[in-house]
């Protein structure tokens, strides 16, 4: 059997999960410490993927990101290639399912941090980023491994947005949950069980690794 959707997985989640931290990290850095006009609405906004049905952020995506939308235009007049059925379309879907699950995570482990803390190391000077990167963000960083695996495991199985923003296209854009589906649909179970065990397996070991960081943090 053919191996190539499983590698391809584990590269796209990897590249989601980097983009889905640093992106992720500053959002909730953002939340966590400052109150502004709007800043319900940006939660909101950044949970609604959570809860929302795959066809509805795909059409989403396709829309924004499309060959025909500005942005994708923009895109691919940059770089020759376009967003949608490529692997960056995969990519971008999997940032989507894994983005609200760094966002609510960091968030929580950052408001748990002592503020006394912080307010300290301000008061000896400290500017707030300096603050948040020596006092808040080490202190919170069990939080932050943990939510980062969430968003690995969430990143390796996605398969609605995926499906409508990058397609299943063999070699190219096909992750093992797309493989998996046709393997089903074409009888082939014995290739479609070697992919679920291999995914099933890494989700059991990630969980289990983000139950005991959650279990340290809460007894610190």
């Amino acid at each position: 059997m053919e191996l190539d959707p499983l590698f391809l997985s584990f590269e796209i989640a990897a590249a989601a999960t980097i983009i889905a931290a640093l992106v992720g990290v500053a959002v909730a850095a953002i939340l966590a410490n400052f109150r502004f006009p709007g800043r319900d609405l940006v939660d909101v906004l950044f949970t609604a993927p959570i809860v929302m049905p795959p066809t509805v952020l795909g059409y989403y995506v396709l829309v924004l990101l499309g060959r025909r939308s500005f942005l994708g235009h923009a895109f691919e007049s940059l770089t020759g290639t376009s967003i949608v059925f490529t692997k960056v379309g995969a990519v971008v879907a999997a940032v989507i399912g894994a983005l609200p699950l760094v966002v609510k995570s960091v968030r929580t482990a950052l408001e748990e941090t002592d503020p006394t803390l912080v307010q300290a190391a301000r008061t000896l000077g400290a500017t707030p980023l300096r603050a948040f990167f020596t006092i808040q963000l080490p202190l919170a960083y069990r939080g932050i491994a943990a939510a980062l695996m969430l968003a690995f495991a969430r990143a390796l199985g996605d398969f609605g947005v995926t499906l409508m923003v990058a397609g299943d296209i063999p070699g190219q854009t096909q992750t093992a949950s797309l493989a998996i589906y046709d393997a089903i649909q074409a009888h082939r179970e014995r290739d479609a069980a070697v992919m679920i065990a291999v995914l099933t397996g890494v989700v059991i070991v990630l969980l289990y690794i983000v139950g005991k960081l959650t279990a340290r943090e809460r007894s610190s």
